[in-house]
């Protein structure tokens, strides 16, 4: 009776050491441009679009990229496989998910911050004292 509640301990504990190891190794951490050419691994970097190099969709190869600055200044080329993402051309910010290769980021996702249609609304409300 006592081998069996051993060997349910160890199953258990087994699944629990798995369950945090995949939740550990999906986990994706933010930093910066510099960060994710020096540590290799997945990263989230967020800044912003660098509009004067402008965009390019290749529909042939479904392949969009654009230049990013980051929150330092460090500006790098993001390949993306994949459509241009929408709202792309008003966002505030972006947060590109992905890895670093050869001089550039290879995203594996695109995340666009569009500013708020009600913060104009929430400014002028503000004003007529309502």
């Amino acid at each position: 009776m006592k081998t069996r509640y051993i060997i349910g301990i160890i199953i258990s504990l087994a699944f629990l050491a798995i369950g945090i190891s995949v939740l550990d190794s999906s986990k994706i951490e933010y930093g910066t441009i510099e960060a994710a050419r020096a540590t290799g691994r997945k990263m989230q970097v967020k800044g912003t679009w660098v509009r004067e190099q402008g965009a390019n969709y290749d529909a042939e190869r479904n392949l969009f990229t654009f230049s990013m600055k980051d929150e330092k200044g460090e500006v790098i080329q993001v390949e993306y496989q994949g459509a241009r993402p929408n709202n792309f051309d008003i966002a505030e910010s972006i947060v590109v998910k992905g890895l670093f290769e050869d001089k550039q980021f290879i995203a594996n996702e695109i995340l666009t911050k569009c500013p708020s249609k009600y913060e104009g609304n929430a400014d002028q409300l503000r004003k007529s004292g309502t």
